[in-house]
């Protein structure tokens, strides 16, 4: 069997690739961890690490095992959250996992807001994950809720999903831009226009997708900055320094500099799922899930009511 130290053991070693920072980082002595990891080697079968006087780093079989230990790290820490909850008799609280765009739109702090009302003892955990590593969290029941970008697979038994929102993109540009009095905004306009991106952490592919989608509607950005959040890219915009596409529930009031379009020609948007585990184990889950549902529905109305 698995022996959580060890893997806490090696996810140090294989973060620094040094036997001495990662003892470092653990507070133990060099020696001790050395035997730990030789040990989990031994008893796996496998060799984790290519070794050399200068460093030490994953072999292939390594990098694989990195992954799964990782995962499994979490689920762990996830799992005695819950146990120390339940100890402390608080329902169970709740395990949510949730993607940025759940925090963006107001979504998720709306509906936490309501639970607070209603039940202000209640413990909530937040976990910043992605949509697989929800999904999993969810089949392991180590999650109560996932926020996701898209739904789980039609052919999974376990999981039931709805969508919440979808939030169009609109064209945000300084107001200073010659496209600002614009009375038609066209494809060709964009064409090589300074551009700021909002990055998606969890996605390797998004760049690649945003220029993708910007090619299929007739025009390339080029893009100058990436932004780590729609907030950012938008200060970002009011600079000066290009354009971006934003989410329209967050173009709501007036943005000092800033000139928003519609685009009839480029008709996509950030959509958010919420999904579930089939079965129900505690009243406060289908509780909270209805909470988010109704919470959804209203910020869709909203959404859609924004000039």
């Amino acid at each position: 069997m698995l022996d959580l130290r060890q893997l806490r053991y090696f996810v140090a070693v294989a973060e620094e690739e040094h036997v001495g920072r990662a003892a470092e980082r653990l507070h133990i002595s060099q020696s001790p961890l050395s035997r730990q990891i030789a040990q989990l080697e031994k008893n796996l079968g496998l060799t984790l690490f290519e070794r050399t006087q200068q460093r030490i780093r994953l072999t292939s079989d390594g990098q694989v095992f990195l992954s799964e230990a990782e995962a499994l790290l979490r689920h762990a820490a996830r799992l005695e959250n819950l146990g120390r909850r339940l100890g402390r008799g608080e329902e169970g609280g709740l395990c949510v996992g949730y993607v940025g765009d759940a925090m963006h739109t107001g979504l998720l702090p709306q509906a936490l807001r309501e639970l607070h009302d209603e039940r202000p003892g209640i413990h909530v955990a937040l976990y910043d994950l992605a949509a697989p590593q929800q999904f999993e969290g969810l089949r392991q029941r180590s999650l109560d809720i996932a926020l996701v970008p898209q739904a789980p697979p039609e052919t999974d038994p376990d999981l039931r999903s709805a969508l919440l929102l979808k939030d169009p993109l609109l064209l945000a540009m300084p107001s200073s831009h010659p496209l600002a009095d614009a009375t038609e905004v066209l494809p060709a306009d964009l064409d090589t226009q300074p551009w700021i991106v909002v990055e998606d952490s969890q996605d390797r592919a998004w760049r690649d997708d945003f220029v993708a989608s910007c090619a299929a509607a007739g025009f390339t950005p080029d893009i100058r900055l990436e932004a780590p959040d729609p907030l950012t890219a938008l200060g970002l915009v009011a600079s000066g320094l290009g354009m971006a596409f934003v989410q329209k529930s967050m173009l709501h009031g007036r943005t000092v500099g800033v000139t928003v379009r519609e685009l009839p020609w480029f008709q996509r948007s950030v959509r958010l799922w919420a999904a579930w585990h089939r079965t129900d184990l505690r009243p406060i889950v289908a509780s909270f899930r209805a909470t988010v549902l109704n919470t959804g529905n209203e910020q869709e109305q909203a959404v859609s009511r924004l000039p």
